[in-house]
């Protein structure tokens, strides 16, 4: 059983192997099949190419087997006509009533076999076998007087000629070689006394070596004509593939920056033409991506050059500004106001600056990352507590909702600056938006990356707007008064940074629903990673606020705990049992 057992495993891991294998080798004939035109081509017209063969053989074959067959029966019917005649003479004298009639009929057939002039019986018709029959012969005879092999007469046939017809039929008879197919020609012969049957059989060998010859010759002739069809094929499709797949080889090349290579161009036809047409394609994409790339270096550089020369008056009226605002008690309430407002549009000024600077550096490509061993969980805590203020003031909570214990590890190599400038980015512009809801901070992490997700439950975004919320300057809504004095760059800087480390900044929304911001990084920076480790919100309808308020934890009051101790008020967090996907 153990044996069995072992075969049967054997055979199956086999069987499986030979599966996959063939699995494997379709895959790749598949992929082959789409992506080269060439075989495409090629295989069409071999498929057609055969077809036309075959039903160009079938046609010839039948013309060449129906011309030799008809033939053979006007030569087996003449030599039928001659025969009778020369027995007619030779069966004057015999009696079929007396009992040498057989003997009689041989000697007749002899006559016929053998003429006075010592012709054989190899005529025009090829070699033939004479049969002579008394078919009438009285029924009290024992033995029906007959010459030569009757047995091989179809009995059908025989019919025929005992009713005065002349027939002829194709018939296979056995021999010890093996069946030999004949042709037998039928016909009554006259006596002086009463008629008799003549058969002559005709042997259609020479016939059938022939069609075999034929038939060899059409399938050598037919395969040599589609070898040569698909080497003829795969030439023309060649010289006009060359050119396509050289297209689309510079293609790749211009699109990954290389301005300068141009297609060969050589004669004067179609495919010469698409080749001019291509390069001066090229020369024209060349002419234009360098003028957009001098405009973009002007406008950089004009942006830096800018953002660096406002920087010392800015300083000057930023001194200015603080003195009057030390001093703004002193002052009447409408002039305190105004120092007060200088102030905050004076910091708003700076921070508009700071990031007109790190585009610059971003689009520039000469923005690095200071790497370091850093915390996620500790980064986001520390922007979201910078931002509470903020968020109190507009009767937001803050909700951090950490991972509970060490179950997950959140620690990443990353530069801790743009990281938590990221956090800070997005807390704020969810801050803006929530409409007086909370504000969700949630972790997730795997082997390969990490990932944060802030979420707000306030106007959302509509339709085609979660592409367009990292656009410089953009805004869902221009009528909404900011709270945090954002500059419109914040998202675009937290992408370039999240871009920066080897991330993606991804953005989901609904309208009434609220929206969802999700960054993700690899364990180290520029590392590969496959899917994110936490979701975005799907479109469907999700629970309102207060039924996630329900679940949360109750943040203590300021100062106090549930033990009774005096703590410091940090942010909110909720244990990851309590949290229900969304």
């Amino acid at each position: 059983m153990n044996v069995w057992t072992r075969r049967s495993r054997q055979v199956r891991r086999l069987v499986s192997r030979v599966r996959e294998e063939v699995r494997h080798r379709w895959r790749s004939f598949e992929t082959l099949w789409r992506r080269s035109m060439q075989l495409r081509v090629v295989v069409s017209t071999l498929a057609l190419s055969l077809a036309v063969v075959i039903a160009l053989g079938m046609v010839l074959q039948w013309q060449i087997t129906s011309q030799l067959l008809d033939s053979k029966e006007e030569a087996a019917l003449s030599q039928t006509e001659t025969s009778m005649k020369i027995l007619e003479r030779e069966l004057t004298a015999v009696d079929p009533n007396s009992e040498d009639v057989a003997e009689q009929l041989k000697a007749a057939l002899n006559r016929l076999t053998t003429s006075s002039s010592g012709q054989s019986t190899e005529t025009v018709a090829g070699v033939f076998t004479p049969v002579l029959v008394d078919g009438l012969a009285p029924v009290d005879r024992q033995l029906q007087p007959y010459a030569g092999p009757v047995e091989d007469v179809p009995k059908d046939l025989r019919l025929f000629a005992e009713r005065g017809q002349l027939a002829h039929k194709i018939h296979t008879v056995p021999r010890e070689g093996g069946p030999v197919t004949m042709l037998f020609v039928g016909t009554p012969v006259g006596s002086a006394t009463r008629s008799l049957q003549l058969y002559l059989m005709f042997p259609l060998t020479a016939e059938q070596q022939t069609l075999r010859v034929v038939q060899q010759t059409l399938l050598v002739s037919g395969a040599m004509l589609l070898v040569l069809l698909g080497l003829i094929t795969n030439l023309v499709t060649r010289q006009i593939v060359r050119p396509v797949r050289q297209a689309a080889q510079i293609a790749e090349q211009l699109a990954e920056g290389d301005l300068d290579k141009r297609m060969r161009v050589i004669g004067e036809d179609d495919v010469a033409r698409l080749a001019e047409s291509f390069n001066e394609m090229a020369d024209s994409l060349k002419q234009q991506i360098t003028q957009l790339e001098e405009f973009g270096q002007l406008q950089r550089r004009f942006t830096s050059d800018v953002s660096h020369e406002l920087r010392t008056p800015l300083t000057t009226v930023r001194m200015a500004a603080d003195v009057l605002h030390a001093s703004r008690e002193q002052f009447p309430p409408g002039l305190s106001r105004s120092t007060e407002l200088l102030v905050d549009e004076l910091d708003r000024f700076e921070l508009l600056l700071g990031d007109l600077l790190e585009i610059s550096r971003l689009d520039a490509g000469v923005a690095d990352l200071s790497e370091e061993q850093v915390n996620l969980v500790e980064l986001v805590e520390r922007a979201a507590e910078g931002l509470r203020p903020i968020a109190d003031d507009s009767g937001v909570e803050l909700r951090v909702i950490a991972p509970a214990g060490e179950a997950e590890d959140l620690s990443i190599v990353a530069d801790a600056r743009r990281v938590e400038r990221i956090a800070r980015n997005l807390v704020a512009n969810a801050i803006d938006h929530a409409e007086g809801g909370p504000v969700e901070i949630r972790f997730g992490s795997n082997e390969q990356a990490v990932a944060v997700t802030v979420r707000d439950y306030g106007v959302g975004l509509r339709p085609g707007e979660a592409e367009l919320v990292f656009t410089r300057f953009w805004r869902a809504d221009p009528s909404r008064n900011r709270r945090t004095g954002g500059t419109g760059l914040g998202l675009s800087i937290s992408q370039e940074d999240a871009r920066l480390h080897g991330g993606t900044l991804d953005a989901w929304g609904e309208p009434g629903e609220g929206s969802c911001f999700r960054v993700t990084l690899p364990r180290r920076p520029g590392a590969e990673f496959g899917s994110s480790p936490l979701p975005l919100p799907s479109t469907r309808r999700i629970a309102a606020p207060e039924a996630l308020l329900a679940a949360s934890v109750e943040r203590p009051q300021d100062g106090e705990s549930g033990d009774g101790e005096i703590h410091d008020r940090g942010p909110a967090r909720l244990s990851e049992d309590t949290w229900e996907d969304e």
